[in-house]
């Protein structure tokens, strides 16, 4: 009898045991199932190797010339079998140190006439000789119907000119002159009589050198 209640106290607590486990394999796979999964980061399409580009944004050198464009106007050319529309552009190009020039050119599209007059204008640049702020003598320019007239001014008057007169003394680097427009109103005639003006100046190192004078017994 004692064998008998040993082997059925036995197999009981196996029992127990096998229970006891079951139930613990049933609550870790529930745990399981409640807590999610943790996310994975997601790849990005660089590689980890790569190296991203650093965008630098580098500043462009600016030109000292400067354009100005005084004049855009329609002209007409007859050809046959009709008319053919172009545009005409003048455009004034200078530096402001001494060197200016007027440029005109045509085109069938605007932009194409202006940069078409700047070329032309770069082309024809003439250096100024300026004296302080201003020009170192009267002077008179003609172009065709058109003339101007340039007078020395003190310090502080400015410029006293308009129109295309102005573009070209004001892209010449002269701060302060007199002038005054004779004949012919068009921008071209103006501007083209103005050039011719500035190109006749002389500079006072060569009047005093024909002379035999200094700088100073010249301005005395």
């Amino acid at each position: 009898m004692d064998l008998e209640n040993k082997d059925e106290l036995n197999a009981e607590a196996a029992v127990e045991e096998v229970t006891e486990t079951a139930e613990t394999v049933e609550t870790e796979a529930a745990a399981k199932e409640e807590t999610p999964a943790e996310e994975k980061p997601a790849r990005g399409r660089k590689g980890r190797g790569r190296k991203q580009k650093i965008e630098t944004s580098e500043e462009k050198p600016q030109s000292e010339w400067t354009e100005r464009v005084v004049q855009i106007s329609r002209v007409t050319k007859v050809v046959k079998g009709g008319k053919k529309l172009s545009f005409r552009a003048i455009v004034i190009v200078g530096n402001q140190k001494g060197q200016v020039g007027v440029g005109c050119a045509k085109a069938s599209e605007v932009i194409i006439a202006i940069q078409k007059a700047i070329a032309d204008g770069r082309k024809n640049l003439i250096t100024v000789p300026i004296f302080k702020t201003t020009i170192p003598h009267p002077i008179t320019g003609k172009s065709g119907a058109g003339a101007v007239m340039l007078r020395p001014a003190s310090e502080g008057t400015g410029i006293i000119a308009g129109g295309a007169v102005r573009s070209v003394l004001e892209l010449a680097g002269i701060g302060n002159i007199l002038s005054k427009s004779l004949g012919s109103k068009s921008p071209l005639n103006a501007a083209n009589a103005t050039m011719d003006a500035l190109k006749k100046l002389t500079p006072f190192t060569e009047v005093a050198k024909k002379r035999g004078l200094t700088m100073a017994e010249l301005l005395n």
